[in-house]
C-alpha cells in the first residue's frame, strides 16, 4: 500500500459517523449488517447512511451484498489487514520483542 491509498483510507474514516459504522461491522462479523440495522443504531436518516457506507466502499473498508430488496454491508477484512500491515510494516524498526507477530516485513 501507497501513502496516497493509506491516505484516502485514513479520510474515509475520518468521519466519526464512519469510523462508528465500521466498528459495528468488524463487531458483526463477515455476515454484516443491513444497512437500515445501521442507520437506526446510528441515529443516522438512511440517506446519509447510504453516502456513508458508499465512502466506505470506495475506501475499500466495506463490501455490500445485496439479499433481495435488502443490502447488507461486512466490512472488508482483507482492506483492513492491508491498512493496519501499512501502518505496521516498519514496527519498532522489525524487533519482534516490540511488535511482535505484528511485523510484516523483515529487516535487511
Amino acid at each position: 500500500m501507497e501513502i496516497e491509498n493509506a491516505s484516502q483510507l485514513f479520510s474515509a474514516l475520518g468521519q466519526s459517523s464512519r469510523l462508528a459504522v465500521l466498528k459495528a461491522l468488524v463487531k458483526a462479523g463477515p455476515a454484516g449488517l443491513r444497512a437500515g440495522v445501521l442507520a437506526e443504531q446510528h441515529g443516522v436518516p438512511a440517506p446519509t447512511m447510504s453516502f456513508h457506507l458508499k465512502e466506505l466502499n470506495r475506501a475499500g473498508l466495506v463490501q455490500p451484498r445485496r439479499d433481495g430488496r435488502s443490502v447488507f454491508y461486512a466490512a472488508d477484512y482483507g482492506g483492513l489487514r492491508d491498512l493496519i500491515d501499512f501502518l505496521l510494516a516498519d514496527c519498532c524498526q522489525g524487533d519482534r520483542r516490540l511488535c511482535g507477530p505484528y511485523v510484516i516485513k523483515e529487516s535487511a
